[in-house]
């Protein structure tokens, strides 16, 4: 059976969940993408129903991007517990903001919870600027030194506008890939559309260690960018995300293979790769 790794997706604390009101007033990101009481904020019960339901054997739950360090470090504490109620089943990405003076301290601590990689960081969400890549020098120089990936968010410079587009266009995110092109990276949301840049030299020169997730992917593309963005970049670079709740998993996960129809390169898709770059090892062997 196909092991399936769902790179991306979103679960919040039942306080979250049941007084989403007073985090509209703590977080403007926050308010901006959850102002619509009829979107779902997941529990881990329920991304794990939805796991089932789709067959994906583990999801990597990332930390949404507080501007607020003290949101982050509670967000933390409670994914690792989620992670410990569901050991074989989820993963977890630390939440850090990246210029705050407890950044490091604070990255330090989820990768002490089982963090395996800080994300989903959000240079608009967070307020620091992908072309003064300096100012998050401290809490990347961490993660090199740990092994740990970093997952940022990404934007598209082109097509619709919707809530959570930000400003994270290639052009900033080259500039910001230059100053670590040492370090593991996964791009969310198909890096904006980076992957077609990749066949100029002086990006791919800093890409070597860049990976791209599919989080959204039916938001933002046809999903041919699969095959599309394979031929660019290589089967290996590829990670299945689906953005759960924004997107139902198992839908994704049906879709792919319509697309993507070499059996190596599906295996790599749907989860080798995210168990290399995100060192899952055997966690979720035994699910469905």
């Amino acid at each position: 059976m196909q092991r399936i790794v769902d790179a991306h997706v979103h679960i919040f604390p039942p306080d979250i969940n049941a007084r989403r009101d007073l985090y509209h007033a703590r977080d403007s990101w926050f308010s901006m993408l959850y102002e619509d009481p009829r979107l779902l904020l997941a529990s881990a019960d329920d991304l794990v129903s939805s796991m089932d339901t789709a067959g994906i054997a583990v999801s990597i739950a990332c930390g949404f991007p507080w501007a607020d360090p003290g949101l982050c470090r509670e967000h933390n504490e409670w994914m690792a517990e989620a992670c410990s109620a569901y050991p074989d089943r989820l993963a977890f990405l630390g939440i850090v903001a990246p210029q705050s003076a407890s950044a490091v301290a604070d990255a330090e601590r989820a990768f002490q919870l089982g963090a395996v990689g800080l994300g989903e960081l959000n240079a608009d969400a967070q307020g620091f600027d992908l072309r003064e890549p300096g100012t998050v020098a401290d809490v990347m120089r961490l993660c090199h030194d740990r092994g740990k990936p970093v997952m940022l968010h990404t934007t598209e410079p082109v097509g619709h506008d919707y809530p959570g587009k930000g400003s994270a266009t290639p052009e900033q995110v080259v500039t910001w890939l230059g100053a670590y092109s040492s370090q593991p990276i996964v791009l969310a949301h198909w890096g904006g559309g980076l992957p077609f840049y990749e066949l100029m030299p002086e990006v791919r020169a800093v890409t070597h260690f860049v990976s791209y997730d599919s989080a959204a992917t039916t938001y933002l593309y046809n999903h041919e960018v699969f095959p599309r963005v394979v031929s660019l970049v290589g089967a290996t670079r590829v990670l299945f995300a689906s953005d759960y709740p924004i997107l139902r998993q198992d839908r994704l996960v049906r879709r792919v293979p319509r697309v993507v129809d070499d059996p190596e390169t599906l295996h790599l898709v749907y989860g080798a790769n995210a168990d290399r770059i995100y060192g899952l090892s055997a966690l979720g062997q035994e699910a469905p």
